[in-house]
């Protein structure tokens, strides 16, 4: 490249012992503004070097134009939870520029384009300024295309100065662009062109750099939305009924990217299953209750604005006991909220979703293998339970890419449950009690539209019934109902996924759900080294089993971490175990971001007064000059 600068010195106080594989990238540019490619290069690029590596995308709910920042973790340690604080800046907004580099912490370093100018330099990091006007001259970008591209600079950049290899880089762009060449010669060649300029003209004053592990073997990069959405179809799923909402649109077209692919008849080619996009979310689930009904396995995603206009169609299938699975990824509410932040805000209105005594199965899935597996297990519960079932997971696990354990396929054949064919009401002597609870699980046989046999048929209603499914309002007929219904809640406590427990015999144990489970990890580890021994366990559904009741009465105090403002775990487990309600205590933090293990591990040392040094209050969120 002919362009060149003089190189760029940085005082030697900023100068440390190198930090390898222990760092966090934080890409600051704008919305819409073509960065996902560029982002997504330098993720898999460091992926397939063997270093493990999570990637959160903080953007706005608006279309185009906002700051959004992309926050990459390098953990050789193989953390993925969201770090507190990044050491590597890239500026490419001019918008934010300031206020990213005021928020660098001292010994870090920044990457900006020369073109943008911050307010105030700093003496205590390194700052690279980029040529990235002249680069794309030089590459001779369409000038439709040049702000777009641009971001491809900063990945060479990285990649010089941190030691990124460039084939990984390649390799990303032939996969994601296969067939064609054009396009992935003009990013590389960009990619390639910083990359040389940096090599020329920076002298490296940060400590920072990557280098080559073994660390990522057999593993996958994934996000949770589309491991549920293949979860289901491995499940049979073949109705489903949707409405476009951040953050679940993701999984819905996951379904209708892979269900073509998957779930076609082999001789014939045609289709086996129906997506419909529904005028909303009351319709779409009113369409699940009739597939359902009719014997598919159907299912829909959605989030908490979704879920609140599904609670009449929710308890109507509750109580005529008809299996759907129902998606919510929940996102920062009431109300609109914060469309594009993450939060664990919808596990009581779930739980109880609809009016009168009504409680839901609710699957809570903590890992991208945990999404595909409840993607497939969901519709066994709903099947065997007559119920629907609900899957909370969030926008941080739903949206962002996760490393993973491979998939594995369902370990046991379809489970259809209670379901009578002709010949099971030929040898009843021709007719069955819909809702006969013969073994005391709550759950009564079924018949499907079509039984082709004389008193296989039976009528669906919203109203009181007896057990063979005729009109009543007989007291005695609706209190018998309801304890059956309960039975069948209590039945569930043994057939849902039990909780994962680690540790063994420590005085503190901590309790969690979802996708806070990787700040827990990086927290007990952080507590550990402090002399602080906890034990946890991570609930993945409700109603909760005996291991959870168990695990409390262990402990002398349990300390429930949560992304929601009340504690609504913690509200459940006082709820559901009030004898052991003064040994509960709730953290529950909720400000749209991930929780970091620092935060947490500083939080639970102030419970239990472990003092561990970790910070126990947030940095401030950006300023709302920057912010939607």
């Amino acid at each position: 490249m002919t362009h060149t600068a003089p190189r760029q010195d940085t005082p030697p106080s900023v100068q440390r012992d190198s930090v390898i594989n222990d760092f966090t990238i934080n890409v600051a540019t704008v919305n819409g503004g073509g960065s996902q490619t560029s982002n997504a290069t330098l993720v898999d690029a460091l992926f397939h070097m063997g270093i493990p590596v999570n990637a959160k995308n903080i953007f706005p709910s608006n279309i185009k134009g906002l700051p959004t920042w992309y926050s990459i973790r390098v953990s050789g340690d193989g953390y993925t939870a969201r770090r507190d604080v990044a050491e590597v800046l890239v500026a490419f907004n001019a918008k934010t520029i300031d206020q990213d580099l005021r928020e660098l912490p001292a010994g870090g370093v920044m990457f900006y384009p020369d073109h943008l100018k911050p307010t105030a330099l700093r003496d205590d990091v390194s700052l690279y300024a980029l040529p990235v006007n002249a680069i794309m001259k030089e590459q001779n970008v369409d000038a439709k295309f040049r702000d777009r591209m641009m971001n491809m600079v900063y990945v060479g950049a990285l990649a010089q100065v941190l030691g990124i290899e460039m084939d990984a880089i390649l390799d990303y762009l032939n996969r994601n662009f296969a067939g064609k060449t054009k396009v992935v010669a003009s990013n590389y060649d960009i990619a390639k062109s910083a990359f040389e300029w940096c090599a020329t003209n920076i002298e490296k004053t940060d400590p920072y750099a990557v280098q080559r592990m073994n660390a990522t073997a057999g593993k996958i990069l994934v996000d949770g939305n589309t491991a549920g959405a293949l979860g289901a179809i491995y499940g049979g799923c073949t109705v489903v009924a949707w409405y476009p909402i951040t953050p679940a649109t993701s999984l819905a077209e996951g379904l209708i990217e892979w269900m073509p692919k998957l779930r076609r008849d082999p001789q014939t080619g045609a289709n086996t299953f129906a997506i419909v996009q529904a005028e909303d979310e009351l319709a779409a689930i009113g369409m699940l209750v009739g597939a359902g009904w009719a014997g598919a396995r159907a299912m829909t995603s959605t989030s908490g604005p979704g879920i609140s206009l599904m609670a009449e169609f929710a308890g109507y299938a509750y109580f005529t006991e008809i299996p759907l699975v129902v998606w919510n990824i929940q996102r920062m509410g009431p109300s609109t909220g914060l469309p594009t932040r993450v939060s664990q805000g919808d596990l009581l209105s779930t739980y109880y979703l609809s009016h009168g005594d009504t409680r839901h199965i609710v699957l809570l899935p903590g890992t991208p293998a945990e999404c595909f597996e409840f993607g497939w297990r969901a519709f066994d519960l709903a099947e065997a339970l007559q119920t629907p079932v609900f899957v909370n997971s969030d926008l941080d696990l739903g949206m962002n890419i996760w490393m993973s354990e491979p998939f594995e396929y369902p370990d046991r054949a379809i489970h259809r449950g209670k379901v009578l064919r002709a010949e099971d009401i030929v040898s009843l002597g021709g007719s069955f009690a819909r809702y006969r609870d013969d073994d005391q699980t709550g759950v009564g046989p079924r018949t499907l539209p079509g039984t082709d046999a004389l008193g296989g048929a039976y009528f669906t209603r919203g109203t009181g019934h007896t057990d063979a499914a005729t009109y009543s309002e007989h007291p005695e007929e609706w209190l018998k109902n309801l304890r059956r219904l309960d039975r069948k809640h209590e039945h569930a406590r043994s057939v849902v996924p039990a909780p994962v427990i680690s540790g063994s015999g420590a005085r503190i144990g901590v309790i969690a759900m979802g996708s806070t489970d990787p700040g827990i990890v990086e927290a007990r580890d952080m507590l550990q080294k402090d002399g602080t021994a906890t034990d946890s366990l991570r609930v993945r559904a409700l109603p909760f089993g005996k291991d959870v009741c168990a695990f409390i009465d262990a402990h002398e105090q349990v300390i429930v971490v949560e992304m929601n403002q009340q504690g609504q775990l913690a509200i459940l487990l006082r709820t559901e175990y009030p004898e052991f309600a003064t040994r509960i205590h709730s953290l529950a933090h909720c400000d749209g971001l991930p929780l970091s293990g620092a935060f947490i591990a500083g939080r639970v040392g102030e419970l239990v007064g472990a003092g561990t040094g970790a910070p126990p209050v947030r940095p401030a969120a950006p300023s709302p000059e920057v912010t939607p």
